[in-house]
């Protein structure tokens, strides 16, 4: 297939095997009407008596993998993710709609931090979610004091723990935050990022110009290791949709793979995205670029999940970096990171003048 002029692609739309509803989640209409929807799919839907996740563990880890990744639990937020956290460098905070995510990614950065099997949990409490906003307008540190960034307003991210719109079939909850961002009247935006492409529901939203939606990219070449995700010519059309519906967007060059023939590969992936979405009037068009990393616990982790990925994560073969809590991370060489970072500059300029570089890490 080309990618620069896909045909109407096959969306993956995510129904897990099993849906868990906590008593909490219960009192709340949002969740209710997630399990409703479930019921109607045809999805099984256990009503929990109380508040705690519980799946039957099997020997095998690979299974327990399996069936927890199979299954979605409606929860509520706890008040620690009501007090919203910076995530630089995307935004100013963190607004996270759930936890946890279907796809098969390899290099999947919640590997090692999401506590106990990797269950998706979504959030029935919404509108405590969307109550707690305000207290955060003009507190941020990435936008909303930044002379560079200053123009996106306060921005709140809500992708960190999750990608929302593999989850929104079911949910909804996406297209409730954009319609709320929408009648907003503050200097606000609402940002998220995604390897899926099913974008059908957003559209006609009154959003008003207030989200940004940016898809998620690798080259083709790169998909074995994005297992359960839409293939990239699909994400592509869908931020060309967006666009042509008025949304800001952006590309999420993420994570940078430095395999054999990453330049050629990289190249065309840009060069695809610039016949997507160049031609389209008031053009609002990001960049970030984030290179591949890891952790010793998400390595440990990633390998009990993904034995046969032959994606590269030797740390002899990288550069260790202390993160700000006192952790160590993984990443390119300085060499190699110094020209990977001269070559996505030199060609966003040259093929997508129009994209606006946010970061490089």
């Amino acid at each position: 297939m080309d990618l620069a002029t896909p045909r109407p692609p096959r969306l993956r739309n995510w129904r897990p095997r099993l849906l868990l509803i906590t008593r909490a989640a219960r009192e709340h209409a949002h969740g209710r009407a997630i399990a409703e929807r479930a019921r109607t799919l045809g999805i099984p839907v256990t009503e929990l008596t109380g508040n705690q996740l519980r799946l039957s563990a099997p020997d095998d880890d690979r299974r327990a993998y399996a069936e927890a990744k199979a299954t979605l639990a409606v929860v509520t937020a706890p008040p620690s993710r009501l007090r919203f956290q910076p995530i630089a460098p995307s935004a100013d905070f963190r607004v996270d709609l759930a936890e946890g995510c279907p796809a098969h990614c390899a290099y999947c950065y919640l590997a090692g931090s999401l506590r106990g099997p990797p269950i998706t949990r979504v959030y029935a409490n919404l509108d405590e979610i969307t109550a707690a906003l305000p207290a955060f307008l003009g507190q941020g540190r990435i936008t909303s004091r930044s002379a560079a960034r200053a123009h996106e307003g306060t921005t709140f991210e809500a992708s960190c723990y999750t990608d929302p719109l593999a989850l929104e079939p079911l949910t909804g909850s996406l297209a409730a935050l954009i319609r709320h961002f929408g009648q907003w009247e503050a200097d606000v935006q609402l940002r998220f990022t995604s390897k899926f492409a099913d974008v059908s529901s957003l559209i006609d939203l009154p959003h008003a110009g207030r989200t940004r939606m940016r898809a998620s990219v690798n080259p083709p070449a790169y998909h074995r290791f994005e297992a359960g995700t839409d293939p990239v010519a699909a994400r592509l059309a869908a931020l060309r949709a967006m666009a042509q519906a008025g949304y800001k967007v952006g590309l999420t060059i993420a994570p940078i793979i430095a395999a054999p023939g990453w330049r050629e590969a990289y190249r065309d992936l840009i060069i695809a995205a610039a016949d997507q979405i160049r031609d389209i009037p008031g053009l609002d068009l990001t960049a970030e670029l984030i290179t591949h990393r890891f952790t010793p616990g998400s390595r440990e982790v990633l390998a009990s999940w993904y034995p046969g990925s032959d994606l590269e994560m030797d740390p002899a073969r990288r550069a260790e970096k202390r993160t700000k809590f006192a952790g160590t991370k993984f990443v390119y060489p300085p060499e190699l990171m110094k020209e990977l970072k001269a070559f996505f500059h030199e060609e966003l300029a040259a093929r997508l003048p129009e994209a606006r570089i946010l970061y490089w890490t």
